[in-house]
């Protein structure tokens, strides 16, 4: 504990007084903290090596729960869209964070702090004082065994309350219908499509036209189960890729896997991860997919006997052997950025979306809020639009100029001249014209954002709220769109420029 002390010997800062509060009934403050460890967490809900810290603190306010520890989330954002309290507060809930949050809109506490990362971890002892400070993936252990002598020592000092802090959390509100949907497939016959309705942990088959649910694959909670469709578990599924008439891959985000639905026997099969979150730094890769830890894949495409995989978490694409069972890095240095290059020497940024037209492969990589190529032939990496990190905005024109916001979602014309991009963070759908070198904005903006449900009379007239996902019909008439925040799904006629909202009822 001294050798703690000693190594950050400083005094915690209080929250500024005119904080925004979220996920708790009333402001907090350490003055009123004391004689409780209190771990910071400071995030922004775009990153996901924050993501992946999510199921460690949900650990251990379960192995503290009862006692003298509070964990506070300290919301420092990235991106503008990710300032709005109501922004947040839908992140809280797609997550399932069961802790106060305090909007830190300015980074006031994280300047502060001395905060230079996401995320990153402050603990703080019964006296006020930072005992503790470090920022990446921290695991449990670590983070565990600081707590644990923080309670050891204090408690022999008599530096304890009594009790646990009392937090006033709200009960979580649990979902019956769609909860922050993520990606669409449709069916080789375009009649039925896929759904991956995330916060629900499960997938649906759904008839296009009418939105009838004809299956549901998942019992619901979470959990990496193989076996039939009642009994089979996800955890928090984004991406969904329809291969042919009786299959269906899933990209199963949380559990960190690669499975496949199989509608021919009505089961679901693990093909690739371990349901542990890992990473292999490197360019080179090469093992079996059952045997191989994955980390957050988040959509695919299939070239050939490949299964292409964005592999959000490491900054790569990866690839599934669909013959041979074996998953190896395709391309990506692993370093985070936006370069262009070969396979091996391009980076990207937590890509989040692809679509394979002929033999190019585009990709959505939210980070770095960029839409990126990827000749197959050539093995080349290029960039359509985007430009760095820290580079975002709402701008259409050249595409030399323009500007999208964490994209997540993308989709082409069958000749690749037209690319839709659901452009998330600025709750749009935006179009690329490859051969005009120019985007423009099909529908939705920043300020026309909407919160709706589908028994709002008026939520066809009402903006979108950060799509995740966009697909052409097969007739290249009509966008499906996945309205994540509004959970919903939505129809949008090119033509007529109407948009409606499927009656899909589970």
């Amino acid at each position: 504990m001294d050798e703690l002390f000693s190594r950050f010997s400083s005094k915690a800062h209080e929250f500024p007084k005119d904080s925004v509060w979220l996920n708790t009934a009333e402001p907090l403050a350490i003055e009123r903290l004391k004689g409780n460890v209190v771990v910071l967490d400071f995030w922004t809900y775009c990153c996901i090596n924050c993501m992946h810290m999510v199921p460690t603190l949900e650990k251990l306010e379960e192995t503290y729960k009862g006692r003298p520890v509070a964990i506070i989330g300290v919301h420092s954002a990235k991106f503008e869209n990710e300032k709005d309290p109501k922004n947040i507060s839908e992140a809280i809930g797609r997550y399932g964070i069961r802790h106060p949050v305090v909007v830190d809109r300015d980074m006031r506490i994280w300047k502060e702090y001395g905060v230079n990362a996401w995320p990153t971890v402050v603990v703080i002892d019964p006296q006020g004082r930072i005992i503790y400070k470090r920022s990446g993936e921290i695991p449990l252990y670590e983070l565990a065994g600081i707590v644990d002598l923080v309670l050891e020592e204090s408690g022999k000092a008599g530096a304890l309350a009594h009790g646990p802090p009392d937090l006033k959390v709200p009960s979580l509100d649990r979902r019956t219908s769609l909860s922050y949907p993520g990606k669409i497939s449709f069916s080789p016959d375009s009649r039925t499509f896929a759904l991956s309705d995330s916060g629900n942990n499960r997938i649906l088959l759904v008839e296009t036209g009418s939105g009838k649910v004809i299956d549901k694959i998942g019992d619901g909670e979470r959990g990496m189960r193989d076996g039939g469709f009642s009994a089979a578990g996800f955890f928090r599924p984004q991406g969904v890729l329809w291969h042919d008439k009786d299959t269906i891959f899933v990209a199963d985000t949380d559990n960190h896997a690669i499975r496949m639905i199989d509608l021919k026997s009505n089961e679901v099969v693990t093909l690739a991860g371990t349901g542990r979150i890992g990473g292999y730094v490197g360019d080179e890769y090469s093992g079996d997919g059952r045997s191989t830890d994955l980390n957050s894949p988040w959509d695919m495409a299939v070239y050939g006997n490949r299964l292409i995989i964005a592999m959000a978490g490491l900054h790569q694409l990866w690839s599934y052997d669909l013959a041979g069972g074996k998953v190896s890095i395709f391309a990506g240095s692993g370093r985070e950025g936006i370069f262009d290059g070969t396979l091996k020497e391009a980076e990207f940024a937590q890509s989040s979306g692809l679509h394979l037209s002929g033999k190019m492969l585009y990709v959505a990589d939210s980070e770095v809020s960029a839409i990126r190529s990827v000749d197959l032939e050539k093995g080349y990496v290029s960039t359509l639009v985007g430009a760095g990190l820290f580079v975002f905005g709402y701008k259409d024109g050249s595409l030399y100029d323009a500007r999208l916001q964490h994209p997540l979602g993308v989709c082409a014309s069958d000749n690749g001249n037209l690319i839709y991009v659901a452009d998330s963070y600025n709750s749009a759908i935006r179009m690329i014209d490859a051969e005009g070198q120019s985007i423009t904005t099909v529908i939705g903006n920043p300020s026309a954002k909407s919160m709706c449900r589908f028994d709002d009379p008026d939520c066809d007239t009402l903006g979108l709220y950060e799509p995740s996902d966009v697909k052409l019909s097969a007739d290249g008439n009509t966008l499906y769109i996945v309205d994540t925040n509004n959970h919903l799904v939505r129809e949008f006629d090119i033509d007529s420029g109407i948009m409606k909202t499927l009656d899909i009822k589970t």
